[in-house]
Protein backbone atom coordinates (compact mmCIF):
# COMPACT_ATOMS: atom_id res chain seq x y z
CA UNK A 1 0.00 0.00 0.00
CA UNK A 2 1.51 3.36 -1.33
CA UNK A 3 1.20 6.29 1.17
CA UNK A 4 0.56 10.10 -0.47
CA UNK A 5 3.40 12.50 -0.33
CA UNK A 6 1.89 14.40 2.10
CA UNK A 7 1.64 11.98 4.64
CA UNK A 8 5.65 10.91 4.34
CA UNK A 9 6.24 14.63 4.42
CA UNK A 10 4.30 14.89 7.30
CA UNK A 11 5.66 11.90 9.64
CA UNK A 12 8.76 12.88 11.26
CA UNK A 13 11.01 10.39 13.51
CA UNK A 14 11.28 9.88 16.80
CA UNK A 15 14.92 10.56 16.67
CA UNK A 16 14.40 13.80 15.21
CA UNK A 17 12.41 14.71 17.55
CA UNK A 18 14.09 13.52 20.71
CA UNK A 19 17.52 15.31 18.69
CA UNK A 20 15.32 18.87 18.99
CA UNK A 21 14.74 18.19 22.55
CA UNK A 22 18.23 17.30 23.74
CA UNK A 23 19.09 20.46 22.08
CA UNK A 24 16.37 22.51 23.61
CA UNK A 25 17.34 21.24 26.81
CA UNK A 26 21.21 21.85 26.10
CA UNK A 27 20.37 25.22 25.30
CA UNK A 28 17.94 25.90 28.43
CA UNK A 29 20.95 25.10 30.71
CA UNK A 30 23.03 27.26 29.00
CA UNK A 31 20.25 30.21 28.68
CA UNK A 32 18.98 30.18 32.33
CA UNK A 33 22.23 31.24 34.11
CA UNK A 34 23.09 33.83 30.95
CA UNK A 35 19.12 35.23 31.58
CA UNK A 36 19.85 35.84 34.93
CA UNK A 37 23.27 37.33 34.16
CA UNK A 38 21.72 39.85 32.02
CA UNK A 39 18.51 40.57 33.71
CA UNK A 40 21.52 41.75 36.83
CA UNK A 41 23.54 43.26 33.74
CA UNK A 42 20.36 44.90 32.50
CA UNK A 43 19.83 47.28 35.35
CA UNK A 44 23.75 49.02 35.71
CA UNK A 45 25.41 47.57 32.20
CA UNK A 46 22.86 47.48 29.43
CA UNK A 47 25.89 47.07 26.71
CA UNK A 48 26.93 44.10 28.68
CA UNK A 49 23.54 42.55 27.90
CA UNK A 50 23.59 42.94 24.16
CA UNK A 51 26.84 41.52 24.32
CA UNK A 52 25.42 38.17 25.79
CA UNK A 53 22.27 38.42 23.20
CA UNK A 54 23.58 36.06 20.68
CA UNK A 55 23.84 33.29 23.52
CA UNK A 56 19.71 33.26 22.63
CA UNK A 57 20.49 32.10 18.87
CA UNK A 58 22.85 29.05 19.67
CA UNK A 59 20.08 26.36 20.40
CA UNK A 60 18.41 27.05 16.87
CA UNK A 61 21.57 27.65 14.65
CA UNK A 62 23.00 24.21 16.16
CA UNK A 63 19.50 22.74 15.69
CA UNK A 64 19.12 24.24 11.82
CA UNK A 65 22.98 23.14 11.05
CA UNK A 66 22.77 19.94 12.58
CA UNK A 67 19.30 18.87 11.05
CA UNK A 68 18.74 21.21 7.91
CA UNK A 69 14.99 20.88 8.15
CA UNK A 70 12.20 23.29 7.96
CA UNK A 71 11.23 24.76 11.59
CA UNK A 72 14.07 22.52 13.06
CA UNK A 73 15.21 25.91 14.58
CA UNK A 74 11.80 27.39 15.83
CA UNK A 75 11.03 23.55 17.27
CA UNK A 76 14.26 23.66 19.22
CA UNK A 77 13.44 27.56 20.36
CA UNK A 78 10.05 26.27 21.68
CA UNK A 79 11.28 23.85 23.71
CA UNK A 80 13.82 25.61 25.06
CA UNK A 81 11.06 28.52 26.39
CA UNK A 82 8.85 25.64 27.50
CA UNK A 83 12.04 24.00 29.65
CA UNK A 84 12.63 27.95 31.32
CA UNK A 85 8.92 28.70 31.55
CA UNK A 86 8.78 27.22 35.04
CA UNK A 87 12.14 28.77 36.26
CA UNK A 88 11.17 32.47 34.84
CA UNK A 89 7.78 33.35 33.28
CA UNK A 90 5.21 31.98 30.41
CA UNK A 91 7.20 34.53 28.47
CA UNK A 92 10.35 32.72 27.82
CA UNK A 93 8.24 30.73 25.42
CA UNK A 94 7.40 33.88 23.48
CA UNK A 95 11.19 35.00 23.69
CA UNK A 96 12.79 32.09 22.67
CA UNK A 97 10.67 31.75 19.91
CA UNK A 98 11.18 34.98 18.40
CA UNK A 99 15.01 34.31 19.11
CA UNK A 100 14.63 31.11 16.95
CA UNK A 101 12.72 32.41 14.33
CA UNK A 102 15.32 34.59 12.94
CA UNK A 103 17.85 32.24 12.54
CA UNK A 104 15.34 30.15 10.43
CA UNK A 105 14.11 33.39 8.62
CA UNK A 106 16.84 33.25 5.62
CA UNK A 107 16.01 29.50 5.35
CA UNK A 108 12.42 30.23 4.99
CA UNK A 109 12.93 33.03 2.22
CA UNK A 110 14.65 30.52 0.36
CA UNK A 111 12.00 27.73 1.10
CA UNK A 112 15.00 25.61 2.62
CA UNK A 113 15.95 24.69 -0.70
CA UNK A 114 19.42 25.95 0.70
CA UNK A 115 21.43 25.79 3.36
CA UNK A 116 24.42 27.57 2.71
CA UNK A 117 26.63 28.88 5.80
CA UNK A 118 26.18 32.45 5.27
CA UNK A 119 22.33 32.23 5.56
CA UNK A 120 23.25 31.61 8.58
CA UNK A 121 25.29 34.67 9.27
CA UNK A 122 22.23 36.23 7.71
CA UNK A 123 19.68 35.73 10.49
CA UNK A 124 22.54 36.69 12.98
CA UNK A 125 22.87 39.72 11.12
CA UNK A 126 19.06 40.73 11.00
CA UNK A 127 18.75 39.64 14.78
CA UNK A 128 21.48 41.89 15.85
CA UNK A 129 20.20 44.77 14.03
CA UNK A 130 16.21 44.32 14.89
CA UNK A 131 16.82 43.20 18.46
CA UNK A 132 17.92 46.86 20.07
CA UNK A 133 15.82 48.54 18.02
CA UNK A 134 12.69 46.79 18.53
CA UNK A 135 14.06 46.98 22.31
CA UNK A 136 14.89 50.66 21.97
CA UNK A 137 12.20 51.98 24.97
CA UNK A 138 13.89 49.48 27.43
CA UNK A 139 17.06 49.98 26.73
CA UNK A 140 16.35 54.16 26.11
CA UNK A 141 18.21 53.83 22.82
CA UNK A 142 17.29 56.85 21.20
CA UNK A 143 18.14 59.04 24.22
CA UNK A 144 21.93 57.82 23.86
CA UNK A 145 24.53 60.09 21.75
CA UNK A 146 25.07 58.86 18.10
CA UNK A 147 28.53 56.75 18.54
CA UNK A 148 27.55 55.21 21.70
CA UNK A 149 24.15 54.00 19.73
CA UNK A 150 25.94 53.11 16.82
CA UNK A 151 28.50 50.84 19.30
CA UNK A 152 25.11 49.25 21.14
CA UNK A 153 23.93 48.13 18.07
CA UNK A 154 27.31 46.90 16.55
CA UNK A 155 28.01 44.96 19.91
CA UNK A 156 24.44 43.75 19.58
CA UNK A 157 25.30 42.30 16.00
CA UNK A 158 28.84 41.13 16.81
CA UNK A 159 27.76 39.06 19.58
CA UNK A 160 25.00 36.88 17.68
CA UNK A 161 27.47 37.20 14.54
CA UNK A 162 29.93 35.25 17.02
CA UNK A 163 26.81 32.97 18.76
CA UNK A 164 26.26 31.77 15.16
CA UNK A 165 29.95 31.16 14.27
CA UNK A 166 29.82 28.83 17.67
CA UNK A 167 26.51 27.11 16.53
CA UNK A 168 28.20 26.36 13.56
CA UNK A 169 30.78 24.89 14.76
CA UNK A 170 28.91 22.72 17.25
CA UNK A 171 26.18 21.67 14.65
CA UNK A 172 29.43 20.46 12.29
CA UNK A 173 30.89 19.13 14.98
CA UNK A 174 27.65 17.09 15.96
CA UNK A 175 27.54 16.11 12.24
CA UNK A 176 30.51 14.77 12.24
CA UNK A 177 30.17 12.20 15.04
CA UNK A 178 26.47 11.29 13.53
CA UNK A 179 23.88 12.71 15.19
CA UNK A 180 22.59 13.83 12.17
CA UNK A 181 22.18 10.55 10.47
CA UNK A 182 20.08 8.93 13.34
CA UNK A 183 17.91 12.30 13.26
CA UNK A 184 17.31 11.91 9.27
CA UNK A 185 15.66 8.90 9.62
CA UNK A 186 12.10 8.89 8.89
CA UNK A 187 9.22 7.32 10.57
CA UNK A 188 8.05 4.08 8.69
Amino acid sequence: MSRSPRSRVARVSTAYLLTCAAIGVAGSALLAPAWVASATLFVTVPFATVAVAGVWVLPAVIALRLLRRPGAGVLVGLISGLVLAPFFTVGSVATMLYWSFFPELPFLVTLYRRWDTWLHYAGAAVIGLTYPILAAQSFDLWSMATPVLVGFIALCVASCLAATWLGILIGDRLRAAGVASLARRRAD
